[in-house]
């Protein structure tokens, strides 16, 4: 679904682009993605050279739960010495906050196709295996005071 994209991004930033295919939930539940997603860029990082690429100009990147798992790796790599050092990620839209559901960008956007506010929690909750029968509860759920919510 993606390969055009890849190839466009290369192109047109004169870069290498590697996409990592990683197994899908229901079939491969959770945290096998995220898994997926690590060993192929610890693989891709170790090897970069072979490939034409300077290890230190790496960047990771995804959107949706591409972007989620991006963020989980560049935090699980952050503090390895035996990798050179990602220069950068870019985070497309990624699932990140799943505390409150009631913060502004959450209720600014709740109605707005394709990620209605409950779609995002199911799509959020199925990823990460847990069961659906919550999700009303947790869509109320509000974390911080109410003095601090618009902030």
């Amino acid at each position: 679904a993606y390969e055009r994209t890849c190839r466009y991004l290369a192109k047109k930033s004169n870069s290498v682009v590697a996409s990592v295919g990683y197994r899908l939930a229901p079939e491969h539940p959770f945290p096998t993605q995220f898994e997926d997603c690590l060993t192929a860029t610890i693989h891709f990082m170790r090897n970069a050279q072979d490939y034409g690429v300077d290890p230190s100009r790496i960047i990771i990147c995804g959107d949706s739960s591409g972007g989620t798992l991006t963020a989980a790796v560049a935090q699980a790599l952050v503090n390895r010495r035996d990798l050179p050092k990602l220069r950068a990620q870019i985070l497309i839209y990624p699932f990140l906050q799943c505390v409150d559901f009631n913060l502004p960008s959450y209720q600014q956007n709740e109605g707005v196709p394709i990620l209605l506010k409950k779609r995002t929690l199911a799509l959020g909750l199925k990823y990460l295996n847990k069961d659906l029968s919550v999700m009303e509860a947790r869509s109320k759920r509000a974390k911080k005071p109410e003095n601090m919510q618009s902030k």
